[in-house]
């Protein structure tokens, strides 16, 4: 794919040999699109998002970031364009949530020993407020709900400022007023700032509703990839996660996914 800023090409990864959780998976990400990553549970959408990242090694096949092999980039060159969002993140130190956001800006640092410009503060504080977080600069994280904290490395992937962000279930633990904040984020990033966002979902009905595309997978295989409405049929949803659904379409062309009584 000529636009593609991300490509794997058949790459198999497992955490013990002989056992792989992704088999042969092959997948283009274009530039500026969002992209939804979807499936049951277990099946390697998170070991996925550490390839890609650069922080698990594939067995075999390739990992391409703008046609460049990724095992051949710097740890610090990834950092700089590629930014992850896990599920949890454990505080082992008191840090508030200003100095969390701030430690995004360290693949920018000239060395480890560098102090911050006045820039990357800014940078910082542009970021928390993004995600209404500046009323809680100052609190340790360790004070925060779970929803909070993972508004707080959302943040953080901001303040790194790279042009791919992966978010792993990033509105999980929001309520509903976050999780539509999180939404309008995420589409102004693609919209008007042409970020690429390669994102994890259980919410089909949200993921259909901001995404440019849906891939689905399952047992570390690539079921399907394509516009939403092609991808989330009522056949292929019960077949891949053994559910029994019906998938509507409003007036104005939006899915609605729902369980079947």
């Amino acid at each position: 794919m000529s636009d593609a800023v991300f490509e794997l090409n058949n790459v198999t990864f497992g955490y013990r040999r002989g056992e792989p959780v992704l088999k042969g998976l092959s997948l283009a990400v274009r530039k500026g699109e969002i992209l939804g990553i979807a499936g049951p549970n277990g099946t390697g959408k998170s070991t996925l998002f550490g390839v890609m990242a650069g922080l698990l090694v594939p067995e075999s096949g390739e990992v391409r970031f703008d046609g460049r092999p990724l095992m051949t980039m710097k740890r610090q060159e990834v950092a700089r364009r590629v930014a992850l969002v896990p599920q949890t993140e454990h505080a082992a130190f008191p840090f508030t949530v200003e100095q969390t956001v701030l430690m995004g800006r360290t693949p920018h640092l000239a060395s480890p020993l560098a102090v911050e410009s006045e820039s990357d503060h800014r940078i910082c504080r542009d970021a928390m407020d993004a995600v209404g977080l500046t009323p809680l600069a100052n609190r340790p994280l360790q004070q925060l709900s779970g929803g909070e904290r993972q508004l707080v490395l959302l943040a953080r992937a901001l303040a790194q400022d790279t042009p791919i962000l992966l978010l792993d279930e990033p509105t999980a633990s929001l309520d509903l007023a976050h999780q539509q904040a999180v939404a309008r984020l995420v589409r102004d990033l693609s919209e008007r700032k042409g970020r690429t966002v390669v994102l994890i979902a259980h919410d089909l009905n949200l993921a259909a509703m901001i995404c440019d595309r849906m891939a689905i997978l399952s047992d570390g295989c690539m079921i399907k990839d394509g516009p939403p409405a092609d991808v989330l049929k009522e056949e292929l949803i019960q077949s891949v996660w053994r559910a029994d659904v019906r998938v509507d379409c409003d007036v104005n062309e939006f899915l609605h996914i729902s369980l079947s009584r």
